[in-house]
């Protein structure tokens, strides 16, 4: 079969979409314009059950060449219409005496309705069947074949089904010219099993959209009377509440890193040393003078992972992606207000003031001996951060606010009389650091650093363009922004274990002209412990679900996000209570 011309050009619309958007709108705004996508096991168990409808087979005659004696059974059949401005891939296409019929494969059974089929899948297959009527066939009905109960489910594309086919064509279209995402379903069960509801945040987002109030001047969606009464103030824990992934970290001096079959093998010359599943693995950390093959370079960027380039000491030399995040209508608006003043400043004082009370908060749980004036004067610093005139004010109260923190950091060590003066600790102090303990700091807030990149990468950012932290050539200022608030609770917090458990001791640095760091084993442990907090579950103080700290990151970089799209008034911080 010959498909029109200008099969691919963006006029076209895939007919699966018509599914999407019947479906849920905002879904299909997010696949289809923002071109976001994730797996769940409702979708690998569809693509499992398409694997053989996915092969191109079989013959598809044009329809001038078909008579009453042909017969076609042809699988992965591509066909558009330039009338309808739309295209299909036909799972298989049937054919004898003259007439055609598609045939869309679903996982599940068929829905007990009196259809035996979702509207969804009806207007779907519709479609397929009014582009095979504009390339000459003759075709009134079509099937859909449910995997698990082996059922074949018959659809006549009558006037009516064909009606309401061409309306949601219209719909769909003019929401994805509009630029304008359509706002979440309200409490909807369609959402716990929807794989997008981690990027989408339905919950959230209402909660949001409902009891936000705008702070600047800064365009909004509209919330209706009946949106603000259907609304409920519970948020469901939809999304999980830790990725079964881990992050591999490669530190030898000289390994390398291959592809075997589904592993990863890191390699001391010939030895293999360690073994990774691919499909376990989230993200790919190299340090110093670590090789990685071709093979495996591109079989992990193949399947979403990040590869971070890092220094000896931790710092971020490069990042290896795969190509960007097609949702650059994201990264649009973070251009546009990384521009606008108002709304860097605006963002800013949320980044600093979220900074400073997780610090206070820190102080107040773990110091010994806080003066109570110490807590008083960073209270009255976040008040003023949350009113800053200025991104320089800004800066100074933060710093102002770093150093009270820091003169009473101290106080959070129990240091035995071994090490006491190893880690005595005055000030933070940094390239290079000049203690174990700031050793430790710079270290894991590099890793701080790292960790948010990948999630911004992965939200559609561009993590080097900031609104707080200014632009910087090979600075991820966007990352820095972000990490301010994560601190006290994730880096800070790992130095305290580490130390006052004993897990990490004055003879896991070494000293060079006034400098420490972290020698090879020392910073093997702290990895794991840096990779225990990240895996712990936290109550989210606004959505009352726990999650991991790694999983938080991604929420509030998506909220981020909902905020530069305009869907939510503001960007709250992570603090704990």
């Amino acid at each position: 079969m010959s498909a029109v011309a200008s099969l691919n050009s963006p006029e076209q619309f895939p007919a699966r979409m018509i599914n999407e958007y019947s479906y849920c709108p905002r879904l299909f705004y997010l696949e289809y314009v923002q071109q976001e996508w994730d797996h769940s096991a409702d979708t690998l168990e569809g693509k499992f059950v398409h694997r053989r409808v996915d092969t191109q087979a079989g013959q598809a005659p044009a329809a001038d060449d078909l008579d009453q004696n042909s017969r076609i059974h042809a699988r992965s059949i591509d066909v558009g219409s330039q009338r309808l401005g739309a295209i299909a891939r036909i799972d298989l296409l049937e054919g004898e005496n003259g007439w055609v019929m598609p045939i869309d494969y679903k996982r599940g059974s068929a829905p007990d309705v009196p259809e035996r089929s979702w509207e969804p899948e009806r207007v779907q297959l519709c479609l397929q069947g009014m582009l095979l009527r504009d390339n000459g066939y003759n075709c009134d009905e079509g099937v859909i074949y449910y995997a698990e109960s082996q059922e074949r489910v018959t659809v006549l594309f009558d006037a009516e089904l064909t009606t309401r086919t061409l309306e949601l064509l219209d719909e769909a279209r003019s929401t994805a010219e509009s630029g304008r995402i359509p706002p979440p379903l309200i409490d909807s069960p369609k959402c716990p099993r929807c794989s997008l509801v981690g990027i989408c945040l339905p919950d959230e987002v209402n909660l949001l959209r409902i009891e936000a109030q705008p702070t600047l001047p800064f365009e909004t969606e509209a919330v209706s009377d009946e949106e603000q009464v259907q609304v409920t103030p519970r948020v469901r824990n939809l999304i999980p509440a830790r990725d079964d992934k881990l992050a591999l970290y490669v530190q030898g001096q000289g390994h390398s890193v291959g592809l075997k079959g589904e592993l990863l093998e890191v390699r001391d010359r010939k030895e293999v040393v360690a073994r990774a599943r691919l499909r376990q693995v989230s993200q790919l950390s190299l340090f110093g003078n670590v090789q990685l093959s071709a093979q495996a370079l591109r079989e992990v960027a193949s399947r979403d992972v990040t590869i971070l380039h890092l220094s000896y000491g931790g710092w971020l030399s490069a990042v290896t992606t795969p190509p960007p995040h097609k949702n650059i209508e994201l990264r649009r608006r973070q251009f546009q207000a990384a521009a606008d003043k108002a709304i860097c400043l605006y963002l800013a004082r949320a980044f600093v003031s979220g900074k400073i009370r997780n610090s206070r908060t820190l102080l107040r749980r773990n110091a010994r001996q806080l003066h109570p004036h110490i807590t008083h004067r960073m209270a009255e610093a976040r008040h003023r951060a949350d009113k800053a005139a200025s991104l320089e004010q800004l800066l100074g109260m933060e710093g102002s606010a770093a150093r009270d923190y820091f003169a009473s950091f101290s106080q959070m060590l129990k240091v035995t009389d071994e090490s006491l003066t190893a880690f005595d600790f005055t000030s933070r102090n940094r390239r290079p650091p000049r203690d174990p303990v700031n050793a430790l700091l710079s270290f894991l807030y590099a890793m701080l650093t790292k960790e948010m990149v990948v999630t911004l990468i992965g939200a559609g950012f561009d993590p080097y363009l900031g609104f707080f932290h200014q632009p910087r050539y090979g600075r991820p200022a966007l990352a820095l922004d972000l990490i301010e608030e994560f601190r006290p609770l994730i880096a800070d917090s790992v130095v305290i274990g580490l130390i006052n458990t004993g897990e990490i001791r004055p003879k896991d640095f070494i000293a060079r002209a006034g400098s420490f760091a972290l020698k090879t084993e020392g910073r093997k442990r702290v990895l794991e412990a840096y990779e225990r907090r990240l895996d712990t579950e936290v109550t989210h103080p606004l959505f009352g679900y726990s999650i991991s700290y790694r999983r938080v990151f991604e929420v509030q970089a998506r909220l981020l996000g909902r905020f530069l799209m305009g869907e939510i008034a503001g960007y709250e911080p992570f603090c704990t209570r």
